[in-house]
């Protein structure tokens, strides 16, 4: 299981790189792990609106259908069409198959850092 150092968790398992006021997001390794085989992506327009620790998105396994919910509030300025495509990337590369980028109008207050996450998943 993969967690990065310099990305903010929820314990929902979603991951956000913040880079000024953007933030891009997805899901952790170990949520495509939990998962299982990736089948199907449901994401968000551009132009839509996010709210901190509210779903956006959903996430379809052999498995079972999960929420996605948002690390931060704010606008939608990009998605990752690909995804929709080719929803096995997420268990490809977890990180770099990322879902949505957001600019920033303010922060969940439940954002863990890399060690705090780690604690979580065991």
């Amino acid at each position: 299981m993969e967690i990065r150092e310099n990305l903010k968790y929820l314990e929902s398992h979603e991951w956000v790189e913040i880079c000024g006021n953007v933030a891009r997001i997805g899901i952790t390794d170990y949520a495509q792990n939990e998962l299982g085989d990736i089948v199907f992506v449901e994401l968000p327009a551009v132009g839509e609106s996010v709210v901190a620790d509210k779903e956006f998105a959903n996430v379809e396994s052999v498995k079972a259908v999960s929420p996605v919910n948002s690390p931060v509030s704010g606008k939608i300025i990009a998605v990752n069409g690909a995804l929709e495509d080719a929803p096995e990337m997420i268990n490809d590369d977890a990180f770099d198959a990322w879902f949505v980028e957001v600019e920033i109008t303010a922060l969940s207050d439940k954002l863990l850092d890399a060690a705090a996450y780690e604690k979580i998943c065991k």
